[in-house]
């Protein structure tokens, strides 16, 4: 008679034996799958705005300030940038298009000139105290424009060709000159001297803006 640990020889049977290994049954049982990691690590991560450099607090209170034609923040605004006059811009291109001007290329196409022209002009009065760089510029003046963009959106409701959207017209450029030009006068300490001269080109390009809203 065979062993029972040896399989039968082939005229015994049809069904094969196999041994058994209690060791590898229990090594089997012990081994554990693998352990598949969770999606809390999503919550220690910053928000997107964070990642791309937005801070939505300080826009606001950019703003804020800018309403106040009264008192500029010249200290708010000096951690420059573009992602509120890249709003304000978006804003400025809906309400035109709401008028019937598709202008979106176009006022940001001014307003890169407008920068890159206000940073000549300054520089040149300022001569060899003029520091002024062009990104820094683009943040005054397209901060600055929040009034033309405010003019935009009531011209909506304004007769066309009436004195009432012209004298809007005139309030939003006086009233963005005057930022603008407190704005750029705080970047320099020789500035204040050249305060006329900023302001007659920050006029040119806010009255410029104010045309594409009244025609």
């Amino acid at each position: 008679m065979r062993p029972p640990s040896m399989p039968p020889g082939p005229g015994t049977g049809t069904l094969p034996f196999y041994s058994f290994d209690p060791a590898s049954v229990q090594a089997s049982a012990y081994s554990m799958p693998p352990t598949i990691q969770t999606a809390d690590s999503f919550d220690n991560e910053p928000p997107l705005l964070e990642e791309l450099g937005i801070n939505t607090s300080l826009i606001l209170r950019k703003t804020t300030n800018i309403l106040n034609p009264l008192r500029i923040n010249s200290y708010l605004h000096e951690d420059a940038d573009l992602s509120g006059p890249f709003v304000y811009i978006m804003f400025f291109g809906l309400f035109q298009l709401l008028a019937g001007k598709l202008q979106f290329g176009v006022i940001l196409g001014w307003l890169v000139v407008a920068s890159l022209f206000v940073t000549l002009v300054f520089n040149m009065l300022e001569g060899n105290d003029g520091d002024l760089k062009v990104y820094r510029c683009m943040s005054y003046v397209g901060y600055s424009l929040l009034p033309v963009v405010i003019f935009s959106a009531f011209q909506l409701f304004l007769p066309r060709g009436g004195m009432a959207i012209l004298l809007f017209a005139c309030l939003a450029v006086i009233w963005s000159t005057r930022t603008c030009t407190s704005l750029l006068v705080s970047a320099s300490l020789h500035a204040e001297e050249s305060r006329s001269l900023i302001g007659y080109s920050c006029a040119l390009i806010y009255t410029a803006f104010s045309l594409l809203v009244v025609f």
